[in-house]
């Protein structure tokens, strides 16, 4: 249950117990508002469990998915003994997020950056960071803020120490979405970018905030201006042991020696001391000696036609079928709409980031119905002829799914098209007449 969990939502660490908490959050600037209908949603720490590490989700601007809906922030709550992640939703009412200061109107209850009037979503230029020039629904508002608090969550050693009021519970039951497939796409850029781990960047990330879900390059990226307080995680956590990736060996942090020179601390001495000489080196003794260096017996990695995905693309080969849904390409962003029609441009948007979202969660939920076949299979230790049946059955699932989201996503942009078109063609309230005989 917990693998499962954690593959859920990006693997934030929604289910899974944490012993400490999260460091607190850093202080930063609010990119600017991009264009009208984007929402800010603040940054946060996620937990890593393979790397036994927290990591910082960089706040950002995000298109609600539905008019008349807000965020409500996800927080960590201390429970049964451990930090739990609470995660956040869009709905008609910002419910409780722990009394956790996000900033940029979520001072702990509430939002007070903006509200919704009809169908149009107005901003506090007091809370908020927009150009009137691109933002016409603004208005002024003076928020007071008492709470200096950095503190990241609720309860425990230390942790906030609100309590949901009625309204905040009423609020859970109300009609929510989850979050949209550019918080998503946000959440796997932050997981697997390594300055953005707490052990690595001490609470002061380097990518604070962004201006659109993973723009993590570019204008408008800001950083943190300072740590919101020291992090200080317990002593031998794996956080400070953290399990190696792939690309573990050409970071200097995870070196011996660099460490060591890091840390003035001196080398312990060679167990073989005969590798520490010279003399007993091949490479130092063949440079020595001005001898060719032999050719590598493991060169073949390195060779471009040896790397199946380099050949592909040199000899323009099709992509292999995807098995699982997690073997298929990223679901890609459809282009902003310009039809010259705000309003519009803002709908169809809206209409193409649900859909996004939608075909998101029906990858993930046969993920994982995948992974318990797979599951399954391994506890009935069943031969490889079943195993090969279970694998053509996932692939043509897999297969199935993507025509069916290939098919929705043509047939919302002919809809956009029609409904374009029309409002293009003139309008005549009184038709001509047709000629007399």
């Amino acid at each position: 249950m917990l693998a499962l969990a954690a593959a859920s939502f990006a693997q934030i660490g929604v289910g899974i117990s944490v012993s400490f908490g999260p460091p607190a959050l850093p202080v930063y600037e609010q990119p600017l508002c991009p264009a009208p209908g984007y929402i800010w949603t603040p940054g946060y720490w996620a937990y890593d469990p393979d790397f036994g590490d927290y990591y910082w989700v960089p706040g950002t601007w995000v298109l609600a998915p539905q008019v008349g809906f807000l965020w409500t922030p996800g927080w960590w709550g201390w429970e049964g003994g451990g930090f739990l992640f609470h995660e956040g939703y869009w709905g008609p009412v910002v419910g409780f997020y722990g009394g956790i200061n996000y900033g940029y109107g979520y001072f702990g209850r509430g939002y007070e950056g903006g509200r919704w009037d009809h169908d149009q979503f107005y901003y506090n230029r007091a809370v908020n960071n927009v150009n009137v020039t691109n933002v016409h629904n603004v208005y002024n508002t003076t928020v007071i803020n008492n709470n200096s608090n950095h503190v990241s969550y609720n309860g425990g050693n230390g942790g906030v120490t609100a309590q949901p009021t009625a309204q905040e519970q009423a609020a859970t039951r109300e009609r929510h979405i989850p979050p949209v497939a550019g918080q998503t796409q946000q959440v796997q850029a932050a997981r697997s970018n390594q300055q953005l781990r707490a052990s690595v960047n001490q609470g002061k990330p380097p990518i604070a905030a962004t201006p659109k879900p993973g723009a993590f390059q570019g204008s408008g990226v800001v950083p943190a201006k300072q740590a919101g307080g020291r992090y200080t995680p317990p002593p031998n956590h794996a956080a400070t042991a953290a399990k190696p990736d792939n690309n573990a060996a050409a970071r200097p942090e995870t070196t011996p020696q660099t460490a060591h020179q890091q840390n003035n601390v001196p080398r312990p001495p060679e167990n073989n001391a005969q590798t520490a000489r010279p003399e007993n080196n091949p490479q130092t003794a063949r440079q020595q000696n001005n001898v060719p260096k032999p050719p590598e017996n493991n060169a073949q990695p390195a060779r471009p036609e040896n790397n199946p995905q380099t050949a592909r693309q040199q000899n323009n080969a099709p992509r292999p079928p995807a098995v699982h849904p997690n073997d298929l390409p990223p679901i890609e962003h459809s282009a902003a709409p310009n039809t010259g029609n705000a309003e519009a441009n803002q709908r169809y948007q809206q209409q193409q980031e649900q859909l996004r979202t939608q075909q998101m969660q029906e990858r993930q939920k046969l993920q994982q119905q995948q992974q318990q076949e797979h599951q399954q299979m391994a506890q009935q230790q069943a031969n490889q002829a079943r195993q090969q049946q279970m694998e053509q059955q996932h692939q043509q699932q897999t297969q199935r799914l993507q025509e069916q989201h290939a098919q929705q996503q043509q047939q919302l942009a002919h809809q956009q098209q029609q409904q374009t078109q029309a409002r293009q063609q003139p309008q005549h309230a009184n038709p001509p007449k047709p000629p007399e005989h």
